[in-house]
């Protein structure tokens, strides 16, 4: 329930840094260089042939020129997939963003996907208030808890929209980094995998939040493993687990996050799964996400 063998990725074409999405998002460096796309699209192919070449089913989609959509490789932040056959569809912060809901896309997934419902959250964009899908929520399928820091990003009236549709229950809190910044994304703070949680519990600052989400964490049988702050602004939290499609589940990072994980943390995480990462710079430096947000993960019923 928890991890899944195929996954969704946005190939870019325009791929760059987002003076829109940079408003809220620390992660996200003003720079000056030059062949940020081509870069970007070498990190993402190499990327793709890791995860093809551990057994995981990668459907990858080219972007489109146009409409110009920057951050289109982050697909997991405007559409879910889920075990029941449903889509949910996210409203976006930045204008740009909104963009990447392109039809086309989901028509590739229904070529070998069943698909069911379709939830449309972006109707919540014309009253200014956002969800941006896994980047908001971290999901815990297997329990139906959803954990969300919230943030100009993640609203709790849309979160209530996505648990009234899905039945899931929400863990809400607010984190901040080392600058006292609200963190814009919950995936950058921790991931759930099957048997395991990682978390940098120092970026909640409230006691009360902090003891709520790890008594939850520990209360649907998970080993917390906690990362600090430092390894969070290096995309520590932002990984994923996977599965390959003979059932061997990975625990995916970008090169830069398991850099930064000390021996005892890659010794406990590898105890759960075998790790793999892929270097990312150009990507986490210019769009402020990593691994994690490249890959949307496809729960769907396969058709057949």
């Amino acid at each position: 329930m928890q991890t899944t063998s195929h996954i969704l990725m946005i190939r870019p074409v325009q791929f760059g840094f987002n003076a829109q999405t940079a408003v809220n998002n620390a992660f996200q460096q003003v720079n000056n260089e030059t062949g940020v796309q081509e870069k970007a699209q070498q990190e993402f192919d190499r990327f793709v042939a890791l995860l093809r070449g551990h057994g995981v089913d990668v459907t990858v989609i080219d972007d489109t020129p146009e409409p110009h959509t920057p951050d289109s490789i982050f697909p997991n932040n405007w559409i879910s997939f889920h075990h029941d056959g449903s889509v949910i569809l996210y409203p976006m912060f930045a204008e740009n963003r909104r963009l990447e809901r392109k039809p086309h896309i989901i028509g590739k997934i229904a070529e070998n996907f069943r698909i069911g419902r379709t939830t449309d959250l972006s109707e919540f964009e014309a009253k200014n208030l956002y969800l941006e899908g896994t980047g908001s929520m971290v999901l815990d399928r297997t329990h139906k808890v959803a954990y969300a820091c919230l943030s100009t990003r993640t609203h709790p009236e849309v979160l209530k929209a996505f648990a009234d549709a899905t039945g899931y229950e929400t863990v809400e809190f607010h984190a901040a980094d080392a600058q006292g910044v609200a963190i814009y994304h919950t995936n950058v703070l921790m991931c759930i995998g099957d048997d395991y949680a990682v978390i940098c519990l120092d970026a909640i600052p409230s006691a009360e939040e902090r003891k709520h989400v790890e008594e939850k964490l520990k209360g649907s049988r998970k080993t917390v493993i906690t990362i600090t702050l430092d390894q969070m602004n290096h995309f520590a939290g932002n990984m994923l687990q996977v599965q390959s499609l003979r059932g061997r589940k990975l625990l995916v990072m970008s090169t830069q996050a398991f850099s930064s994980l000390t021996p005892g943390q890659i010794t406990e995480l590898s105890s759960f799964n075998p790790i793999v990462h892929a270097p990312l710079d150009v990507i986490e430096k210019n769009g402020g996400g990593s691994a994690r947000c490249m890959m949307a993960e496809i729960h769907l019923p396969g058709k057949g």
